[in-house]
């Protein structure tokens, strides 16, 4: 077994024959989100109001089950199945540290990275080290954990240096393990400078090359791995390095602008869309890794007899996006493996102690649209629009775009503080509330719901990806 390497556009093994990376994220997990496993706001959020309900052995026997369950064996055998060979682990540093104690290494964070990262040894899967939520936020979303749309990874430096000192704790554990495809230093970034990440990236390079001289390293793109207008020659410096996109297209989510009908238009627009992003990559002859990228799906609980036909929908922008990836040979990694119905590749069973419980509860989210993604805001849409009507009165629209514009137009930012931060924080203390009065038994059970045995297969999605994975054969 040995290291793969990036050489030139390519990924590679120790013969230098082409090797195509192929798979999904482990979203929610290491670094759980509201979206994927129900509750509101942040992490850190409900983790607190947690132990404030049911004291801080059950809280932490609680999500010290949920990650156990969350991966295991079955679940490698069952991805390994679909012909997928890679799986992007993202990880919140909170696992490996606190704020009230930085720089003191908690040993048990490694606890379920390693175990994780060796079952998917086990079944032949490399993985991908993926820091998604760096200290401070260093993007603007509810997945850096930071419970603001400020990112102040970029204006504290100390959370910077707290960063690179937890890579070297990561490089020196992980130094020597060829199952580990690369190193994600940072998730979609948002620095509004657009220099400072490239000041970091600097820094972040030489520190695990000091330690680590083997392990590949993907660096996202800045504005949530987007855009690369401002790496200049940057690369010149780095070994070993591949470019990450994360190639999420409209036509997959509930406000896409229009039907999608896989017409020539359309399709164009996918491809631009996507050229775009790898442009400055194409220019000088390097490797790109579609980090994340994928549709989401309607459920039958909330969109009722229009579910199948929006999925078909959705499941035709996935595979016009394939075809594009294919006639490029891209190693791509899907959002996401696991989660409770709106993404999965497998989903969490309706039937399960967890969505019993938590089933009013997520009826009330949806309806309120309090996760920012993939998003139905019609039920509450006239609520928030007179304060964007407001807005676009009495601000010039130039003093509208403000970054990240434009991903997050106004009408966005309004969404994002209104709902998806303010809303939410009054609603964390009611998700935790279904926790009280309940036994140890009864919260690993609840947890539980969590393992793949009590979830469902999204066949029609699964059956693309496989039949996609073995399409494009790896060459010497």
């Amino acid at each position: 077994m040995s290291f793969l390497k990036i050489s030139g556009t390519k990924i590679v093994d120790k013969d230098g024959k082409e090797v195509i990376l192929r798979g999904a994220g482990l979203g929610g997990w290491m670094n759980m989100e509201n979206f994927i496993s129900g509750y509101p706001g942040c992490e850190f959020q409900i983790r607190e109001a947690l132990a404030e309900v049911v004291g801080a052995k059950k809280s932490e026997l609680f999500f010290d089950k949920f990650l156990e369950y969350f991966f295991q064996d079955d679940d490698a055998k069952s991805f390994k199945s679909l012909g997928l060979n890679c799986i992007r682990l993202p990880f919140n540093y909170r696992h490996f540290e606190d704020d009230m104690n930085p720089r003191v290494l908690k040993p048990e964070g490694f606890k379920h990275l390693d175990r994780v990262i060796d079952i998917c040894a086990k079944h032949g899967i490399y993985t991908v080290l993926d820091l998604h939520t760096c200290p401070g936020g260093q993007n603007t979303d509810w997945h850096s954990d930071a419970g603001t749309h400020i990112a102040n990874f970029w204006v504290h430096k100390d959370f910077q240096d707290r960063t690179i000192w937890l890579w070297e704790e990561l490089a020196k554990h992980y130094v020597g393990n060829p199952w580990i495809a690369a190193y994600n230093p940072m998730n979609e970034p948002t620095d509004p400078t657009h220099t400072r990440l490239i000041d970091f990236y600097h820094r972040i390079y030489k520190a695990i090359r000091a330690i680590d001289a083997d392990h590949a390293i993907y660096f996202d793109g800045n504005t949530f791995a987007s855009d690369f207008s401002h790496f200049g020659d940057s690369y010149k410096s780095w070994e070993n390095v591949g470019y990450a996109i994360h190639d999420y297209s409209l036509f997959g989510f509930p406000a896409s602008p229009e039907e999608y009908v896989s017409s020539d238009v359309q399709r164009t627009r996918l491809r631009r869309s996507y050229e775009k992003k790898r442009q400055w990559m194409d220019e000088h002859g390097l490797c790109v890794w579609n980090g994340e990228w994928g549709p989401v799906y309607a459920r039958t609980q909330y969109e009722g007899a229009k579910t199948d036909a929006i999925n078909a929908e959705r499941l035709q922008v996935l595979k016009d996006q394939l075809a594009i990836y294919n006639k490029d040979r891209l190693s791509w990694s899907i959002w996401l493996w696991k989660d409770i119905g709106f993404q999965g590749m497998v989903h969490v069973s309706l039937k399960t102690p967890y969505m019993t419980l938590f089933k009013d509860f997520l009826a009330k989210k949806h309806r309120l649209a309090v996760d920012a993604w993939g998003t139905d805001t019609s039920a509450v849409q006239h609520i928030y629009q007179p304060l964007i009507d407001h807005i676009k009165q009495e601000i010039p629209e130039e003093n509208q775009k403000l970054y990240p514009f434009p991903v997050w137009k106004m009408s966005d930012r309004v969404g994002r503080l209104a709902r998806i931060i303010l809303v939410s924080e009054f609603l964390v203390k009611e998700w935790a509330e279904h926790f009280r009065g309940k036994s140890e038994e009864d919260i690993v059970e609840i947890a539980k719901s969590f393992a793949f045995e009590n979830c469902e297969q999204r066949d029609s999605l699964n059956r693309v990806l496989s039949d996609n994975a073995t399409l494009v054969k790896e060459t010497d």
